[in-house]
């Protein structure tokens, strides 16, 4: 990969997803991505750690023309018409390997990209003109792990590549409630004490995120959208700011993001 421009390191950037529905209708989240696209040095490339693509192992997508992953049902039709036809990076998808060292990497020539990417880039970036790949989630590691091997991703935002987080910092769809528009307490409160920690640095409490107490085991009951937060976090740098946008709750899900590092 080549090296980024003198204007500094790329920032890393975690979205809150939500529903696939995001991808299609006008709404505060869909600008909310839309102005961030807008704001950010323009990528090289994006590598997506999103809640939708779990494995047993470490698995990177490594495929030229990665296809639309419709990976949701129940939902219009016009949703799984959308084709985000962004190319990949076999060359990137080399090159995480190679900074993963330690761990065994397997490239994947025909992982496509799942709703956790595209329903965000195609409002950040709608021409689908900047390569995409994406990284999958060990699903059988605890969260220390995953901050750990994301720390060694450090060198590819000095080579201008995004990476992004997609998942939810709340997202329990057992309680979720389409016509309540308030936040349940638990979540709120769940949210807001991660919001804290992130603009504090406090990092290391945030990995077990199982023994944050009954919020947290509420808010988080299966462990795959919150787990892409953990590798934005790794690649915060001494001094950075933090910045939150879409920082609110429905019901059961918080679509908070966290935009780190200088725009």
């Amino acid at each position: 990969m080549s090296s980024a421009s003198s204007s500094g390191p790329m920032p890393v950037l975690f979205v809150g997803h939500g529903s696939p529905m995001n991808a299609i209708e006008d709404n505060p989240w869909r600008r909310g991505w839309q102005a961030v696209g807008r704001r950010l040095p323009r990528p090289k490339a994006i590598l997506c750690v999103s809640a939708h693509w779990e494995t047993e192992g470490v698995y990177v997508g490594s495929g030229a023309q990665p296809d639309t992953l419709h990976d949701f049902r129940g939902f219009p039709r016009a949703l799984f018409q959308v084709k985000y036809p962004a190319p990949g990076s076999p060359e990137l998808a080399h090159r995480v390997a190679e900074l993963l060292e330690g761990t065994r990497v397997h490239l994947d020539p025909q992982r496509g990209l799942d709703h956790g990417a595209w329903s965000v880039l195609s409002a950040m970036y709608p021409d689908a003109d900047v390569p995409v790949l994406q990284l999958s989630l060990h699903s059988l590691q605890p969260g220390a792990w995953h901050y750990d091997l994301a720390r060694q991703l450090q060198p590819l935002r000095d080579e201008g590549v995004l990476v992004m987080g997609s998942g939810n910092i709340v997202h329990n769809l057992r309680y979720w409630r389409p016509d309540m528009a308030e936040p349940y307490d638990w979540a709120a409160r769940f949210d807001e004490d991660i919001a804290e920690r992130i603009a504090e640095g406090h990092h290391e409490g945030m990995l077990g995120y199982e023994t944050l107490g009954p919020d947290a085991l509420l808010a988080i009951p299966t462990p795959e959208h919150y787990l892409p937060l953990v590798y934005v976090l790794a690649l915060q740098r001494e001094g950075e700011p933090v910045e939150f946008f879409n920082d609110q709750v429905s019901s059961s899900i918080s679509m908070r993001s966290v935009l780190i590092g200088n725009v």
